[in-house]
Order: structure tokens, then C-alpha cells, then sequence
């Protein structure tokens, strides 16, 4: 299956992870093919789970109350390195373009 340039450079946002050689979009496609295997397993009459040990404990669901909010950027003080409102980890594992750069740079791909 093909993947293309706009899904890619999703990808590469997404997981700070470099797919411009041909090495990296073969390892990609590899993957997509070892995953798109999970579409022949019969689920049929299967119920969704909450967790992988729905059969082994008793999972409790907690509310989620919101005491404190709106310090994104506050936190981002904090950031050696981010692009636009996240973290980079770890830091210096690619370059990114920044987000002006990012058109020209998906086409030259």
C-alpha cells in the first residue's frame, strides 16, 4: 500500500520520527502490512474493553475532576526544545521544519 506525502509528513509530525529515505518509508509499509493483518481476525460477538485485564481485576473507573488548568503555557517554559503548544523528546531526535518551512518540505520529499 502507498503512502502518501501529506500522511507522511503526518507521521512525522506526530512521531518526531524521519521517514524522507526510502529506508524509512519501506520500514513504514512493512509495518502497515503487519498491521493491516489484525482486519482478519473474526471479532464478531466480541464487546469492547476498557483494559486487557477486564477478566483478571476489578478495573475502577474514576471520575475525572479538573481542579487546575490553562497553565499550557507555563508548562512550556519548562521546554528545552517544542514545536507549536508540545514537547520534542526527546530533544534534538530530528529537526522539524518549522511550521512556514513544512509545505515546501513535504514537496522536495
Amino acid at each position: 500500500q502507498e503512502v502518501s506525502v501529506e500522511v507522511l509528513g503526518h507521521l512525522e509530525h506526530l512521531a518526531l520520527v524521519d521517514f524522507r529515505d526510502s529506508e524509512g518509508v519501506e520500514r513504514l509499509q512493512k509495518a502497515i502490512q503487519f498491521a493491516d493483518q489484525l482486519h482478519e481476525v473474526n471479532t464478531d460477538g466480541m464487546e469492547p474493553m476498557d483494559s486487557v485485564l477486564e477478566d483478571r481485576w476489578c478495573v475502577y473507573l474514576r471520575e475525572d475532576d479538573v481542579t487546575e488548568g490553562n497553565c499550557t503555557k507555563d508548562l512550556l517554559e519548562n521546554a528545552r526544545e517544542k514545536v507549536e503548544e508540545y514537547f520534542v523528546a526527546p530533544p534534538g531526535n530530528i529537526p522539524l521544519p518549522k511550521l512556514e518551512e513544512r509545505d515546501t518540505f513535504l514537496q522536495s520529499s
